[in-house]
């Protein structure tokens, strides 16, 4: 852990709270003893290295890979088995935020070149204080965007690596810390590189799917094969109303009438699919993605599609 801290100039990053200088010591407390400190750190990774409007800080990247390389070390979860799998929920969240798509390749054509003006603006963000740092975003240049932009850019830069962490995770013997990992994989596997992959992921996905063991669990697989461009249709007849909208939702149903009846059973009563779940919050990619933002563009799919 210290190595792979270590590696990374944290004097050169900021999250939402300032400079990144306390996250090595953050990130440390998630393999300690320390039950407060541990939900310290956790609240960390989602109060300060990811951004409410969904995108990325400077210290995001660097956090991210940390954390995915957490996820093999043999102190975690050593007392909580669940512990994983919250770590798997923040990646599954870091993967939509570097889910760029073109924009990617559009980011990276206008940060060239620009490094060392970036740098600057950066140095005099971390030396100012709170008035000054608020002031900076509104300073005309535009290169505190173009810093976040970088950001987002170095995450989808680290998501090969992270999927490489993820995907072994699969396996596991729970079946909540399988239904986390597909959560990410979903995600992670829209990059570029893992395009030739994709089919056989999709396979382990169907394959998660079918050994899940709750609802919640089928229905965080289900998000992902969809996500991933795969056939969600043997769940659209599920007797529970949460997997229904959950393969509903998948885009390639866009022209499916059964998903259209789903999806419109779903607009009637938005809150019976939540509550659906019982006790328990919808899947966790509503963490990342609210449902209504999920639930507009499927049902807008069907429209364009008839």
């Amino acid at each position: 852990m210290t190595a792979r801290v270590e590696e990374t100039d944290w004097s050169g990053l900021f999250h939402a709270l300032g400079p990144a200088s306390d996250t090595p010591r953050q990130l440390a407390a998630l393999l300690g003893d320390d039950a407060r400190a541990f939900t310290a750190g956790y609240t960390h990774l989602w109060s300060a290295t990811l951004r409410q409007d969904g995108r990325a800080w400077p210290a995001t990247a660097p956090t991210a890979l940390l954390v995915a390389g957490l996820l093999d070390d043999p102190l975690l979860g050593r007392d909580d088995p669940s512990l994983p799998e919250a770590l798997l929920a923040y990646l599954h969240a870091v993967a939509v935020v570097a889910d760029l798509g073109d924009r990617a390749e559009q980011i990276r054509a206008r940060v060239a070149g620009r490094a060392r003006e970036l740098r600057s603006w950066t140095a005099d963000y971390l030396s100012a204080d709170g008035d000054g740092r608020a002031r900076m975003w509104e300073d005309g240049t535009g290169r505190g965007q173009l810093v976040l932009d970088r950001a987002g850019l170095a995450c989808f830069d680290a998501v090969p690596g992270i999927l490489t962490r993820v995907l072994p995770h699969l396996a596991s013997g729970r079946s909540r810390h399988r239904a986390c990992a597909a959560a990410a994989v979903g995600s992670l596997a829209r990059h570029p590189s893992a395009a030739a992959r994709r089919p056989t992921l999709l396979e382990r996905l169907v394959s998660t799917a079918r050994a899940a063991e709750s609802p919640y669990d089928l229905a965080t697989v289900v998000l992902a094969i969809g996500r991933l461009g795969g056939d969600t249709r043997p769940w659209l007849g599920d007797p529970h109303p949460g997997v229904r909208g959950c393969a509903a939702l998948a885009p390639g149903l866009a022209d499916d009438d059964t998903a259209a009846r789903v999806l419109a059973e779903l607009t009637r009563s938005p809150r019976a699919f939540a509550a659906s779940f019982g006790d328990m919050a919808p899947p966790l990619q509503f963490q990342s993605e609210p449902y209504r933002r999920l639930l507009t563009p499927a049902l807008l799919r069907q429209v364009d599609a008839r």
